[in-house]
């Protein structure tokens, strides 16, 4: 069959690969085709393609025992007990949040109750309603007025000048006691 205006032949899908098109379209819902979600080939499986602003959210009524690992942000209002690590992630303590678990992160806010250390490479935050009871290490803070803290602060200056720091160490070792200065002229 020929164009009349090109003169160039005019070439069609075969039948089966205009079928195969189809039927994956008509597979995959309209609204994450228009939100751009990307898809496997196995239409029944949506492909992990999370937002860079996409967290993850624990809500008021769940309570979780054990250990949360992870690497997108997360915003508990619910309750935990354990341990958190989202070591390049940012945590978020809601309001109605009670944590008892000891938490590894790249960026700690809390607006809600923790008891436990906090260990932040980039920053802890604890808002005018927080509440935390715990050690804390961590390259930046902020207490706002009217939140509490008991506990000891580190600033771990390695953390702000992009150096990496092993977190699973004990942050809080004190130094070993040495003999006060007057000892050692006695002894000559």
């Amino acid at each position: 069959m020929w164009n009349k205006k090109n003169d160039a032949p005019q070439t069609t899908k075969p039948a089966t690969q205009s079928n195969q098109d189809s039927s994956t379209r008509s597979s995959i819902p309209a609204s994450a085709v228009g939100e751009g979600i990307g898809m496997s080939s196995d239409a029944i499986r949506p492909v992990s393609t999370a937002a860079a602003g996409a967290v993850a959210r624990l809500g008021a009524s769940l309570h979780v025992k054990g250990e949360i690992t992870g690497n997108e942000d997360l915003h508990i209002d619910g309750s935990v007990e354990g341990l958190i690590q989202l070591e390049e992630r940012k945590l978020t303590v809601g309001v109605s949040a009670k944590l008892t678990a000891d938490v590894v992160a790249r960026e700690v806010v809390v607006y809600g109750s923790v008891k436990g250390n906090l260990r932040a490479k980039d920053r802890i935050e604890i808002k005018k309603d927080g509440s935390v009871v715990g050690d804390l290490t961590t390259a930046r803070i902020m207490i706002e007025d009217g939140a509490y803290f008991k506990g000891a602060i580190e600033i771990d200056r390695a953390g702000s000048e992009g150096e990496s720091r092993d977190f699973a160490k004990p942050a809080f070792v004190r130094p070993a006691v040495t003999a006060p200065p007057h000892a050692a002229k006695s002894a000559s």
